[in-house]
């Protein structure tokens, strides 16, 4: 092999390293851009920083002051990486309760706004527990209980009054839940629906 011959292929492998390394290249910055400036803050473990917070705050949604208990129990508990809400019933923004039976005396879509109007007091409680909603990783469980006549078979169409709300705030992907909702032949306070959830949170260190 002439001296010639051995750096010509010398050069040959030299640029075609130079070219594997350029290519690979290539396709690595875009991904670290995309890591560094489309995904956002992140959280300590590594997942997307919420901003449920400023969500509630673009969709022009007020939350009422946090309803105070009117029984032995507390509006919320936290364990670990949950958060179990108490049971909420329906109340405008000043505080009046909202009664009636759904069927009887109220309208499914009465009911609708009266599930959302728990929906509000829901997160209320949430923030008040945690400080911000920013600390809401997912809702994980919501249970319905609907005050309605025998022959109403709507419940899940009225309980949608509440989630429809939470994935507004929340997304689609840590808005909905598992779901139940269920007739009730009666409730306290002749309120026309009592909602509880269970939420994932990020543990307060």
């Amino acid at each position: 092999m002439t001296r010639q011959t051995r750096t010509n292929r010398r050069l040959f492998f030299r640029e075609s390293l130079l070219v594997t390394t350029g290519v690979c290249a290539g396709a690595l910055v875009p991904e670290l851009l995309k890591v560094h400036f489309l995904d956002g803050a992140h959280a300590d473990d590594g997942r997307p920083s919420p901003n449920f917070e400023q969500r509630l705050h673009d969709l022009g949604l007020e939350l009422p002051p946090q309803a105070k208990p009117v029984a032995v129990y507390v509006p919320a508990v936290v364990t670990g990486n949950l958060l179990f809400s108490a049971g909420h019933i329906p109340r405008s923004m000043d505080g009046e309760l909202v009664t009636g039976r759904v069927g009887d005396d109220l309208t499914l879509a009465e009911g609708y706004e009266a599930a959302r109007l728990v929906g509000l007091h829901v997160l209320s409680t949430v923030r008040g527990t945690l400080g911000s909603l920013d600390r809401v990783v997912r809702l994980v469980k919501v249970l319905g209980m609907v005050n309605c006549t025998s022959d109403f078979t709507q419940q899940s169409q009225v309980v949608n009054g509440f989630s429809e709300l939470m994935v507004k705030v929340f997304g689609e992907q840590a808005g909905k839940a598992g779901r139940s909702a269920v007739g009730m032949g009666s409730l306290p306070l002749n309120v026309p629906i009592e909602i509880e959830a269970i939420f994932e949170i990020i543990p307060d260190h």
